[in-house]
């Protein structure tokens, strides 16, 4: 049964709600506090509570009025909302931001920097003149993403500013200081000092694990995320076909753990009679890991879930720590960390070597590599994935924040 109140403002219905059942009692407070806008009542107390101590001033109409009404500016505020005109703001120079700290740190990457010029401008003034910029463009990023709500664009940035941090040394060394805000301040005098082929080594395109590098893939896909069919301050889809997240992370988790057990290498016995290790069933099984890995790499490198960036990371200084093993093997790994395996150089390998070698190494990866299967499958909110200074605080991301 309903209950229709005629609300006249010049009454107070409070009686009304007296010694109903407490069933009702919900809805009935909420007709009460309508009533009591209605009537005035709800005003006059608000400006009594508020207006205590301030200043009056008379109105056009005579009548005495607070200087300081809260209700006036909380509707001047609804009308102009000045925190979503500033994370707008923010929004725009985060994407634009990108943009330019992208190509600040290719000018750092590219060979040309660090050579003289024809028209007599020496490397150093160039190298120098490309760090400053870098700074000033990476202050800029991460200013911006502090008050941004496109987390996809911002799981990347914390993930860039916890790599700056882990480099916070060898930055130190070409007067380059990561402050407590996680911005940059340049000592432009100690980078003038410094050797510029120590400049160049951290910026290195050919090193992936090179700060400059790591860098640039951050970015690299924050700039990518700003355009791919999701709706960046909310993380809802919004294409009218979802299809299920496919990744390869899968794969490297059940062959890495294949390459790292005993089962894989048990002996077997020929038609000749002769013991051995099942040398093809290791290769169909390395093989598949490769294509995995790569998979894997394609995919959750475009990921902006700070689960999955920070075991990718993971993964990959694994596997370039490991380049020289690898290699001994057949399995090369290329600038960008993608694995090549060649078959004739596997099969000569000393499948107890490979054992041995993938005993560590592939356990290790498959622990990471389930996490970010994990990450990708269930995309938890990459704006819940980090702190402000760039530190990670999800699931499976312990001990990660300084080598990412």
């Amino acid at each position: 049964m309903g209950v229709s109140i005629n609300v006249d403002s010049r009454q107070d219905y409070s009686y009304l709600f007296q010694g109903l059942s407490s069933g009702g009692m919900g809805n009935l407070n909420f007709l009460s506090d309508y009533a009591s806008i209605r009537n005035g009542s709800y005003g006059k107390l608000m400006k009594a509570y508020y207006g205590a101590g301030q200043a009056s001033s008379t109105s056009s109409n005579g009548t005495s009025r607070s200087s300081y009404n809260i209700l006036e500016k909380m509707e001047q505020e609804k009308r102009n909302p000045k925190v979503s005109k500033d994370v707008q703001e923010a929004n725009s120079s985060l994407t634009s931001g990108l943009s330019t700290l992208k190509n600040s740190i290719a000018a750092l990457q590219n060979d040309s920097t660090y050579t003289d010029t024809d028209n007599g401008r020496s490397a150093a003034d160039k190298v120098v003149s490309a760090v400053k910029a870098f700074v000033t463009d990476y202050n800029k990023v991460v200013t911006a993403a502090k008050g941004s709500t496109l987390t996809s664009q911002t799981a990347y940035v914390a993930n860039m500013m916890s790599a700056t941090s882990a480099s916070a040394d060898m930055l130190a060394e070409i007067g380059i200081k990561v402050n407590a805000k996680g911005t940059l301040d340049l000592n432009e005098a100690k980078l003038k000092e410094a050797d510029i082929s120590k400049v160049q080594e951290m910026f290195s395109a050919e090193d992936v694990m090179s700060y400059g590098s790591r860098l640039a893939s951050r970015v690299h896909f924050a700039g990518s995320a700003s355009t791919s069919g999701t709706d960046k301050t909310t993380g809802t889809d919004t294409g009218t076909d979802k299809k299920p997240v496919v990744t390869g992370a899968a794969g490297v988790k059940a062959d890495g753990n294949a390459l790292a057990s005993a089962d894989l290498y048990e002996k077997v016995t020929d038609k000749d009679g002769n013991e051995g290790y099942d040398i093809a069933k290791i290769f169909a099984t390395a093989k598949s890991f490769v294509n995995n890995y790569n998979s894997m790499l394609k995919t959750a490198e475009s990921s902006s879930n700070s689960g999955v960036i920070a075991n990718l990371s993971y993964i990959r200084q694994k596997t370039a720590q490991n380049a020289d093993s690898l290699k001994q093997f057949g399995i090369s790994v290329d600038a960008k960390g993608r694995m090549t395996i060649d078959e004739d150089t596997f099969k000569k390998s000393d499948m107890s070597k490979v054992q041995k070698f993938f005993k560590d190494y592939g356990s290790s990866v498959a622990g990471n590599a389930s996490l970010v299967d994990f990450y990708m499958k269930t995309q938890a909110n990459a704006a819940n994935g980090y702190t402000a200074a760039g530190g990670y605080n999800v699931q499976g991301s312990l001990g990660y924040n300084g080598i990412v």
